[in-house]
């Protein structure tokens, strides 16, 4: 049979993300068939999967981990929050509808099936099934109808191993009241626990350990420091943006606007990984800086709302300024749509506004369609005559003059939009930045080298994250996970 177990997490943002990626190349590391699962994900940074249908970006890593292809079963359901409809539910990679919180909270016990008949596809042929929750059991508020977390978990009778965060702190009150609130239905499900992102000697955390056990029973599967190879893995969910640190003194400074629907964001990681450049996110509140050389408008899942944000920062008049002191632009997708002279919807599919005026900084208009294209796609750079492998999701059609100087090639077809002054471009295609080629020469119009290989950068974190896990982890539980094929 199928073997599977859930990590869970105290709270949202324990570090739940990475472990499961981890123990992914860990299990195929010993020659285990693995694959992971996320019954539900919220999150605008999705990624097309090998069979062509919309996940959590974070799926599609642990995919990549385990050295399996993607499938749109390992993240059945995918919430993705727009602005004033609420989320668009992605059921099995593709739309099924929207709904607003109170709403969808009655619509969870329809998805149940599909998420139960998604693990059963994904567990069919593998060794290994490791379920990633979502949020924290201790919602209880939640508990009904529950698909992410225990309601899950007891249906598919998948045990539990609890994530605590100790950066945070309270994580012995964290796991000992998520103890102490569970139904005992719940409670039962639950193996054990792993202590996550801890700073420092580890023993000084014994004593915690012994009072955990004395209040709960459960024993602790390992102490787990701060993983030093995440930080080159993509990461999932915004709220990663507030922590980023702002490396200085850089020879190239990018900036990117931090949008409220910020979509696909991780499109920027491999530019941040690039010794030379300096990537800076900036809040709303914060001036685009007027030492940046090159401005990327990222993805978004709501273009007109987010449009209507970018202005009231306060955005437009710095992004202007930037062009006319000769810095460059790069929108991507919903990014790309801003910069043209309009955004009309009149289906209101992204939300109650119909139409928005553009920044104006390419002659292109965009219409919003009910078809969503979602695809991988192999493309080509029409101005550095490379090649780009990467994907589309994105609802709209734009058209307009700049269109005349297409920026890329999608499977031999035109895509995106230069201004005359080839100062500014946009495209519908994610991943640019990840191909080394396209990047390589995009940084040497600023003077900057670049020899990095992006996906063998991530590929090695991966195994860095794996090995370390590896040795702090109780061997003894670690054989029983993956005590299969090479144990």
């Amino acid at each position: 049979m199928m073997r599977a177990i859930m990590l869970q997490g105290t709270g949202s943002d324990v570090g739940k993300t990475v472990l499961v990626a981890a123990l992914c190349r860990l299990a195929a590391n010993r020659g285990l068939t693995v694959r992971p699962f996320k019954p539900q994900n919220m999150s605008n940074n999705a990624a097309v999967s090998d069979d062509g249908g919309e996940i959590g970006r974070a799926q599609w890593l642990q995919a990549w981990a385990a050295r399996v292809p993607s499938s749109v079963h390992m993240n059945p359901v995918l919430l993705k929050p727009q602005s004033d409809i609420g989320s668009q539910i992605i059921l099995q990679g593709k739309v099924w509808g929207q709904a607003k919180g109170r709403d969808y909270q009655r619509l969870k016990p329809q998805l149940m099936e599909a998420v139960l008949e998604s693990f059963d596809i994904v567990g069919r042929d593998a060794d290994l099934v490791l379920v990633e929750g979502a949020g924290s059991p201790a919602e209880i508020n939640l508990r009904a109808g529950d698909i992410a977390n225990m309601g899950f978990a007891t249906r598919a009778g998948v045990p539990v191993v609890l994530v605590g965060d100790i950066d945070r702190g309270g994580v012995i009150a964290s796991l000992v009241g998520t103890h102490a609130i569970l139904p005992e239905e719940d409670r039962r499900m639950i193996a054990g626990y792993i202590i996550n992102k801890f700073r420092g000697d580890v023993t000084l955390f014994d004593d915690g350990i012994r009072v955990v056990e004395r209040f709960t029973g459960w024993p602790c599967f390992g102490v787990v420091p701060w993983l030093k190879a995440a930080g080159r893995l993509p990461a999932e969910d915004s709220v990663v943006l507030e922590r980023l640190a702002r490396p200085q003194g850089k020879a190239l400074k990018v900036a990117v606007p931090v949008l409220p629907r910020i979509a696909n964001f991780d499109d920027l990681d491999p530019l941040a990984a690039e010794p030379e450049v300096e990537l800076v996110f900036v809040r709303a509140g914060e001036p685009l800086p007027a030492d940046a050389g090159l401005i990327v408008l990222p993805g978004s899942k709501s273009t007109i709302s987010d449009l209507r944000d970018f202005k009231a920062a306060g955005w437009d008049d710095d992004l202007r300024r930037h062009v006319r002191r000769g810095g460059r632009v790069i929108g991507v997708c919903g990014g790309y749509q801003m910069l043209g002279r309009v955004v009309r919807d009149p289906l209101g599919i992204e939300g109650s506004i119909v139409e928005a005026e553009g920044l104006g900084l390419l002659d292109v208009e965009t219409d919003m369609a009910p078809e969503k294209t979602v695809r991988n796609s192999e493309a080509w750079s029409v101005e550095y005559d490379v090649p780009l492998t990467g994907y589309e999701i994105h609802l709209g059609v734009t058209r307009g003059g700049d269109c005349d100087r297409p920026f890329i090639r999608i499977h031999g077809r035109p895509d995106g939009a230069v201004s005359a002054d080839r100062r500014v471009a946009g495209s519908y295609l994610h991943g640019l930045f990840a191909s080394d080629a396209f990047r390589a020469r995009l940084l040497a119009d600023f003077g900057i080298g670049s020899r990095q290989d992006y996906r063998a950068s991530v590929d090695a974190a991966l195994d860095e994250v794996a090995a370390e896990l590896e040795s702090v982890l109780d061997p003894a539980w670690l054989d029983r996970l993956l005590g299969g094929n090479g144990a």
